[in-house]
């Protein structure tokens, strides 16, 4: 089953072969030439595409080392498209467009009157920061915050306040002072998380910062490079506990067999998904893929699950119990064969995103972190999402200053965010699936593993006095309501 999508429209691709007819033929009509031309603009193909579909296939990973210019006439699967897409080194949405909107220093709230009057205040420096760079670039670059930069730096000081909480509880009474504290952190964007937290456990926890050590894996040289010029900032003492490691978490294979902290922030909405549909009658489910054709054309298409990674997280996620877990694109047995005798019903389910890559990252955490403790936060709803799917992404581009909502993710890889909602509760029982097999043991059982709302973990963590606006609300509770943490 196919479904084409283009910005050119759907087109024909069928040709004729040609009819060939000797010049010397003396059999031929007197309005040869008239006919013969006729014919030979009706053969003409609708478009300049190769009339055989794609057959090559490829992976974002081969995409990466082999393309500087999207790929065409070529086949992928959805997660495929989805993060070459994103993280191309040469035209991926990260490497082209994304800025992250940084304050030259953080906020003193209390000079707002309200939430109302600080959020002018963050509109109005957005707006001259986008101003700028239309002024100064032929692109127009998308510039999007992060509750890191915006609440900084009482944000990240709430994240070391419970990792240095919960690092005093798991010593314990151990003789020496117990294990020293080891922190990885996955796409830390301008580095500002880092080094706020850095600050705050060298400020409060003298001796604990002393025999600390701070990792942050990064997949983009260019915030690689602005992550370790945080610390060379005039007026700023340098860390010398901290490690740039210029890489994918996805090519990570080094074991840490010791106890650490892994955080991530603001990071798996951009983690590619995979899409399937079900078969009405049977529930088999089948897997997309996306073809590229040479005019710049896609189609989405569908085959019976065959990749080892979608059928691993199906077969995981469908063997959870105490609930069960029940696909929301595939309706119930009774409901699917009533449909089924209605006349022109469908024979596959509306589509479903999957969180692949996210699985694939469960599966990293406990292959090479058995000891770890997670400090996740995302989004768990997002407006303007793709209609008609299950767990669908918001996919938009910035137009004339504006944010465009689109409703197809088959877009010019490149110029999209491309961002999805996380369904936290079933992360966590994903999660706990993976991690506790490193450790031979029941799911969540040594993971402790809890979702709990940004509001909620900024009550535990933090000092909610620095963030109160004059009329008494607080941006640290209030804001970012559709955050939720994921915690182990």
């Amino acid at each position: 089953m196919a479904q084409r999508s283009a910005a050119s429209g759907a087109q024909n691709k069928s040709e004729t072969k040609d009819e060939k007819t000797p010049a010397n033929s003396k059999q031929q009509p007197a309005f040869k030439g008239y006919f013969e031309s006729v014919r030979e603009i009706l053969r003409m193909p609708a478009t300049t595409a190769d009339p055989n579909l794609p057959t090559k296939r490829v992976t974002a990973e081969y995409c990466a080392e082999r393309y500087t210019r999207p790929p065409k006439n070529v086949t992928m699967l959805t997660r495929d498209f989805i993060g070459d897409s994103l993280y191309n080194p040469s035209y991926g949405y990260f490497s082209k467009q994304a800025l992250i909107f940084s304050p030259k220093k953080g906020y003193d709230f209390a000079r707002f009157r309200d939430s109302a009057d600080f959020l002018k205040t963050i509109g109005r420096q957005y707006e001259e920061i986008e101003r700028e760079l239309d002024d100064i670039r032929s692109i127009p670059r998308q510039l999007w915050h992060t509750p890191t930069e915006i609440l900084k730096p009482w944000y990240g000081y709430s994240v070391a306040q419970h990792i240095v909480r919960q690092h005093k509880a798991d010593q314990g009474s151990e003789p020496g002072g117990g294990s020293p504290l080891t922190v990885y952190e996955m796409g830390g964007g301008n580095g500002t998380l880092m080094m706020n937290i850095l600050d705050h456990i060298r400020e409060c926890e003298p001796e604990i910062y002393s025999r600390m050590e701070y990792n942050l894996v990064e997949i983009s040289p260019k915030l690689a490079k602005q992550q370790v010029s945080q610390q060379s900032r005039k007026h700023v003492v340098p860390h010398a506990n901290v490690n740039i490691i210029n890489q994918s978490i996805f090519d990570w294979d080094t074991n840490v067999d010791r106890p650490c902290f892994f955080i991530a922030m603001e990071v798996i909405d951009n983690f590619a998904h995979d899409v399937v549909r079900f078969d009405y009658e049977t529930g088999e489910p089948y897997q997309a893929f996306v073809r590229v054709y040479d005019d710049g054309e896609f189609e989405e298409y569908y085959e019976p699950v065959s990749d080892p990674l979608i059928r691993d997280y199906l077969h995981v996620r469908d063997s959870l119990e105490s609930p069960q877990h029940r696909s929301a694109a595939l309706p119930p047995a009774f409901y699917r064969r009533i449909r089924s005798q209605l006349p022109l019903a469908p024979n596959l389910s509306k589509p479903e995103f999957i969180p692949t890559k996210a699985f694939e990252f469960c599966k990293i955490l406990g292959k090479y972190f058995p000891m770890h403790r997670l400090v996740l936060s995302d989004f768990y709803k997002l407006p303007d999402t793709l209609p008609g799917a299950v767990s669908a992404p918001v996919v938009q581009t910035r137009f004339n200053g504006s944010m465009v909502p689109c409703e197809t993710y088959l877009v010019q890889p490149g110029w999209f965010d491309i961002f999805f909602p996380t369904d936290f509760e079933l992360l966590r029982r994903i999660y706990d699936v993976e991690c506790s097999k490193s450790l031979h043991a029941e799911p969540g059982r040594l993971t402790g593993s809890r979702v709990c709302t940004q509001r909620e973990f900024a009550l535990e963590n933090a000092a909610l006095a620095q963030t109160r606006t004059r009329s008494g609300e607080n941006p640290m509770l209030d804001f970012y309501e559709n955050n939720k943490f994921l915690l182990s």
